[in-house]
């Protein structure tokens, strides 16, 4: 029988599917950087790395075989404001409303219930998000127990809880299992829908990014690759719907150093559009934006593509948009000021700062001219705004190692904190070292150091000119093994 672990397995079991369709985010961050996800129109992603879980994969409860009667009413009302609460993203609340959610299932329908399933899943969404991954865990393998139990092992309905499996695996650092629960979840679609189905997308979508987490590039191309063949397949070579997958495929060939194909992606996205909507059409901008930043990074893939001098930088896609949002009737002062910004990023780049102050006063001057754009403009520039950052090492030699694989070693969590200030010239300086836990591995305190180095940031504005924002942080959380720690430890008393 499918056991409820305890109230906190329950609410991660629901925390869990949310987080399974979220990309799963490096854990390097930089803080209190401004977070610009919540501006679209002026923000344009470039960086995805997090395992697809979203709201939209609750499940709804449309289906419940729930008869007419007071107690099945409180169950609607606790689940219509259970998913409520989770599209607010006011998860402890959810959490609660979750539990009440799964005993109200289990007395009603009973401990093996299809309904019990549904309602320990959402569960373990909240808990995902809320990172009580252990709780999470046993909350979608229960979830997963009880409709095997009712069905099959491969039911349509085991999509749902494998996915949050998968995510809270890959969370917990064994993207070992997380790769053989999404690769299940994969196959019961296909048995379920067909092997051409868009369904899997987002399933494909983390194997790849928990190939990447275990240094495994090939396989994580190969997922990548599916993706794109199973758009053709749905939309054509050249239609205008092909053009998302394009892009989402140009943002992970920018994850993994593929730059030169990067570039390559993203002109062919600007070609359908040319061809299809119209040259100038505002749908090139985005398009035109990332292919410029693009040239802010080096094809680290020993590639060996030849690139002309003549597109040797990327200032001729930043001007050719900026030219687009101030020429289009449909143009308007967001695009105007999202263009401008870009080619702000692009001088602050180039390390021409003469021309980016010019360039960005006058995108202050565009966010200044009415109040109801003041947020914008504080969003915008008046906090840092991270312009070019790569990734750094999850696991300790993982590049000589699969993470995860030894369960009698487990794994440990280490981390370093680093405090910085961003200089008008939008360079890191001042660098700190706050924490090094354990301090043994000093190879990964200098590749944070170096990589810190590397950043380039919009630097912070007051009164439209450049200023210096200290105390900023960044924190990277990595594995480890014992074993490591214990040679790390040997090394250092070898060199005394």
């Amino acid at each position: 029988m499918a056991m409820i672990k305890n109230s906190t397995t329950l609410a991660f079991a629901l925390s869990l599917l949310v987080a399974a369709s979220l990309h799963a985010q490096d854990d390097t961050t930089v803080s209190p950087v401004a977070n610009t996800e919540d501006e679209p129109a002026l923000a344009i992603a470039q960086e995805s790395q997090t395992v697809p879980v979203a709201e939209d994969n609750i499940d709804t409860g449309e289906d419940y075989s729930i008869p007419e009667g007071a107690d099945d009413d409180e169950l609607a009302r606790e689940f219509g404001l259970f998913k409520q609460l989770m599209l607010d993203k006011v998860f402890d609340e959810a959490d609660t409303v979750a539990k009440r959610v799964v005993q109200l299932a289990i007395r009603l329908k009973g401990p093996q219930s299809s309904e019990l399933a549904k309602a320990l899943t959402n569960l373990a969404i909240v808990q995902y998000q809320t990172k009580q991954y252990d709780a999470a865990q046993q909350n979608f393998e229960s979830a997963i127990e009880t409709i095997e139990d009712n069905a099959d092992r491969l039911n349509a309905q085991l999509v749902n809880p494998l996915k949050g499996l998968g995510a809270t695996q890959l969370e917990s650092g064994r993207p070992d299992l997380a790769t053989d629960t999404f690769r299940r979840a994969i196959h019961v679609t296909h048995v379920n829908e067909g092997p051409h189905n868009l369904d899997q997308v987002e399933l494909l979508e983390s194997a790849a990014e928990t190939f990447l987490r275990m240094g495994d590039v090939d396989p994580a191309k190969d997922a990548q690759d599916t993706i794109y063949a199973l758009h053709v397949r749905e939309y054509g070579l050249d239609t205008v719907e092909l053009v998302p997958a394009l892009m989402q495929r140009a943002a992970w060939q920018h994850r993994v150093g593929l730059i030169y194909d990067e570039r390559t992606t993203y002109r062919r996205a600007i070609r359908i559009i040319e061809s299809k909507i119209e040259r100038q059409a505002l749908e090139l901008i985005e398009p035109l934006i990332l292919l410029g930043k693009s040239f802010f990074y080096v094809d680290t893939s020993g590639s060996q593509n030849f690139q002309s001098n003549r597109l040797a930088t990327g200032e001729i896609y930043f001007r050719r948009a900026a030219r687009i949002a101030q020429e289009h009737p449909d143009g308007n002062w967001q695009i105007s000021a999202q263009t401008t910004l870009a080619l702000g990023d692009y001088y602050i780049y180039q390390g021409n700062v003469q021309r980016a102050k010019i360039v960005y006063r006058a995108a202050w001057d565009v966010l200044s001219e009415d109040e109801s754009r003041l947020d914008v403009r504080r969003r915008q520039l008046e906090e840092v705004v991270a312009l070019k950052q790569g990734s750094l090492p999850k696991y300790i030699d993982s590049s000589d190692s699969e993470p995860g694989l030894q369960s009698e070693d487990p794994l440990l969590r280490g981390n370093i904190t680093l405090r910085f200030e961003i200089s008008p010239r939008g360079q890191p300086a001042r660098l700190e070292l706050v924490q090094a836990q354990p301090a043994e591995f000093e190879k990964m305190l200098t590749y944070a150091q170096r990589e810190l180095r590397r950043r380039i940031y919009r630097p912070r504005f007051v009164d439209g000119e450049a200023v210096a924002t200290p105390d900023q942080l960044l924190a990277h959380q990595f594995f480890y093994r014992q074993a490591d720690l214990d040679a790390a430890r040997a090394a250092a008393k070898e060199t005394r």
